[in-house]
């Protein structure tokens, strides 16, 4: 009898042992663009958690990965179930603005830290859980106006989305011309899907700018490029930091060259130099992706997940310090360690978060780049 209470005993605490166990793995929430109009952008994301080590810290980390569609409602349940369902500590979402900005507010309802793979201002109550791995759009754009400033670009035109993406960027271009002394002389607006924008060109030629911008991302990015080539547009054309994939060049082709564009150092890895803090990270990461989907098929949105992850490395130890995954009080603790990450050499530059910056790149993360001979390379 005693050997029996014995083996019942023992069997009880292993039970509840590994449900101990199980209720600290790190639950790391992630919804990606993986179909609709920025698949490409979501889809390097989507392969890159493959790649990713099974823990962090010490603690096995559960990888919960849905398709959002690029779809903000989707994206939206995807997090209500990501949370409720999944218990998720932190949400790497999305890859995409708008979609972005909508799962934040379930982020904020239900205090998870969430990491966007898109660049988005959030101000207010609901930035403190509201974290981004891509250049701001104020850093690129500042990069971009030192180059039309330096290369005699007097008046510009401006062609982005009709979302908050194209809106943030239209914001940030304003504030970084303007002290250059550079004239935006044209503003228009298309939508991801659109499959024409003649009557948007025709306006921008009009205006006969030095140069125009288009601000836009992923394959969607090349039909107002396309069109200004196809229209006679002789002046420079420059793009963001959104049309770092390979599908890009693929549809864009020849319409493309010579786009001229701030991009992250991952992309460029290779010709970086030496001295360059994120040339090691930046290899490390192309390494690993393309050891898996083949030469050249790194993309720079790959890359923000990527470094979603490394943020998390340094982070989710300090939250541990404080309190046990799968709880309130280690989602506080690990936005409170994400928003003091210091000097993080990662594929897209270095890190340095503080409470009123939570995405923390410098100078350092931006360098210019060029379509040349049908793929990019460093601007000369």
């Amino acid at each position: 009898m005693q050997v029996r209470k014995l083996v019942v005993l023992l069997s009880t605490l292993s039970t509840l042992c590994a449900a101990g166990a199980a209720l600290a793995d790190i639950t790391i929430g992630v919804s990606v663009s993986a179909t609709g109009p920025g698949a490409s952008l979501g889809i390097p994301s989507k392969n890159s958690f493959t790649l990713l080590p099974t823990t962090i810290g010490g603690e096995k980390v559960k990888l919960v990965v849905l398709d959002d569609a690029t779809d903000t409602t989707t994206a939206v349940k995807n997090a209500r179930k990501l949370v409720s369902e999944e218990n998720a500590d932190v949400l790497i979402a999305s890859s995409t603005t708008p979609s972005s900005i909508a799962i934040l507010e379930v982020a904020f309802e239900t205090k998870t830290p969430q990491i966007s793979m898109s660049p988005g201002r959030v101000t207010g109550e609901k930035a403190a859980w509201f974290f981004t791995t891509p250049q701001s759009f104020e850093l690129m754009a500042s990069a971009i106006a030192e180059h039309m400033a330096a290369n005699g670009v007097k008046t510009i035109g401006f062609i982005g989305y009709a979302d908050p993406y194209g809106e943030l960027w239209l914001k940030a271009t304003q504030g970084a011309i303007e002290s250059k002394g550079i004239q935006l002389v044209a503003t228009e607006r298309y939508q991801r899907n659109d499959t024409s924008v003649a009557g948007q060109t025709l306006k921008l030629l009009s205006a006969k700018p030095d140069a125009v911008l288009v601000a836009g991302s992923g394959t969607p990015a090349v039909l107002p490029q396309a069109t200004l080539v196809e229209r006679g547009y002789k002046g420079k054309i420059y793009q963001t930091h959104g049309i770092a994939n390979r599908d890009f060049l693929r549809v864009g082709g020849k319409s493309v060259a010579g786009t001229i564009f701030p991009v992250g150092p991952m992309l460029l890895a290779e010709q970086l130099p030496d001295s360059h803090p994120s040339k090691q990270a930046a290899l490390d990461y192309v390494k690993k992706y393309e050891a898996v989907y083949g030469p050249n098929s790194r993309s720079t949105f790959g890359g923000h997940a990527y470094d979603a992850y490394l943020l998390l490395s340094r982070a989710v130890p300090e939250a541990l310090k404080k309190a046990k995954p799968g709880t309130p009080e280690f989602r506080a603790a690990l936005r409170e360690a994400l928003e003091n990450v210091k000097e993080l050499p990662a594929a897209h530059g270095v890190f340095n978060t503080s409470p009123t910056n939570h995405n923390g790149l410098d100078a350092r993360a931006a360098i210019m780049a060029t379509v040349e001979n049908g793929d990019w390379a460093l601007l000369k």
